[in-house]
C-alpha cells in the first residue's frame, strides 16, 4: 500500500487529508492528527502488507522488513545536501549518483530487460556503497547532515524491500498521483467548512481516484449512483466490474 498525506482545513482549524492506496483502490480520510490515530483511522490499527511511503516520524511504528521508503522523495533529501556546500555537497553527490544507477536498473527490470536476481546482484554494490557513505556522513560537521545520515541508516533495510518482494515499486509516486487533487482542492476552496463536508471530500475522492486506477467512467459510476439512490436501488459497487 502506498501511504501519504497532507494538510486540510476543516472551518479554519487545522486537519490532515491522509490517502492510502494499491494498484486497484483508493481510500482517502480527513483526520484531525498526523500522527499515529491519523495513521490507523486510515489502515486500521493491525495494519498489514508493505507500506510504501516518506521518512515521516508516525511511519516509524511499522516493522522495518514491511516498509518501502520512497526513493523519490531521498532523491529530494540528497539535492538539499548538495546544495548545502561542503561536506554534505559530497555526501548529497554520492546519494544521487546511487539512484542514477538504481531508477535505470529498475526500469529493466520492470521492461524484462533483468530477472529479480540479476537485480539484486546489481542492486549490492550500490547499497554497501551508499551504507559506506552514510557512515561517514553521520560525522559530518553540519548537524542536519549528521542527523540525516542517521536516520536514514537506521531505516536502511526499508530502502530495498522493492529489490526482494514481488508488486513493491521504489517510489510513493502512486499515491502522490492520486493526492493531488486534493491538494489543489485545498488550494481553490480552502478545505470544509463542516464534518459533513470533510466527510463527502473523502467519499468523493474514494471514489473518483480506485474508478480511475480501475479505468472505469467516473460520471457514467456517478449517474448510476444517483440514480439507484433516487429509486432505492442497490447502488453500483465500487470493488466490483458493476
Amino acid at each position: 500500500k502506498h501511504v501519504d498525506e497532507t494538510g486540510w482545513k476543516q472551518a479554519g482549524q487545522k486537519r490532515w487529508l491522509w490517502g492510502a492506496a494499491t494498484k486497484l483502490v483508493a481510500c482517502f480520510i480527513i483526520a484531525p492528527t498526523r500522527g499515529a490515530a491519523g495513521l490507523s483511522s486510515l489502515l486500521g490499527k493491525k495494519i498489514k502488507g508493505i507500506i510504501c511511503s516518506d521518512r515521516w516520524s508516525v511511519y516509524g511504528q511499522l516493522k522495518l522488513g514491511l516498509r518501502q521508503l520512497c526513493w523519490a522523495h531521498l532523491k529530494r533529501d540528497f539535492q538539499k545536501l548538495v546544495e548545502r556546500g561542503g561536506e554534505s555537497k559530497d555526501i548529497g553527490e554520492m546519494g544521487l549518483g546511487a539512484i542514477e544507477v538504481i531508477f535505470p536498473l529498475w526500469h529493466s527490470f520492470r521492461g524484462g530487460g533483468l530477472t529479480r536476481s540479476q537485480l539484486q546482484r546489481e542492486i549490492v554494490l550500490i547499497r554497501h556503497t551508499l551504507r559506506a557513505w552514510l557512515e561517514r556522513g553521520c560525522a559530518c560537521e553540519d548537524s542536519k547532515t549528521a542527523a540525516f545520515c542517521e536516520n536514514v541508516l537506521a531505516l536502511e533495510p526499508a530502502l530495498w524491500t522493492f529489490v526482494r518482494k514481488e508488486g513493491v515499486e521504489p517510489t510513493n509516486n502512486h499515491m502522490e498521483r492520486l493526492l493531488r487533487p486534493g491538494v489543489l482542492w485545498r488550494k481553490n476552496a480552502f478545505g470544509c467548512h463542516s464534518e459533513a463536508g470533510c466527510r463527502y471530500v473523502e467519499r468523493v475522492l474514494t471514489v473518483v481516484q480506485t474508478l480511475r486506477v480501475q479505468k472505469r467512467p467516473v460520471l457514467d459510476f456517478l449517474y448510476r449512483s444517483l440514480l439507484a439512490h433516487r429509486h432505492a436501488q442497490k447502488a453500483p459497487e465500487l470493488l466490483g466490474a458493476g
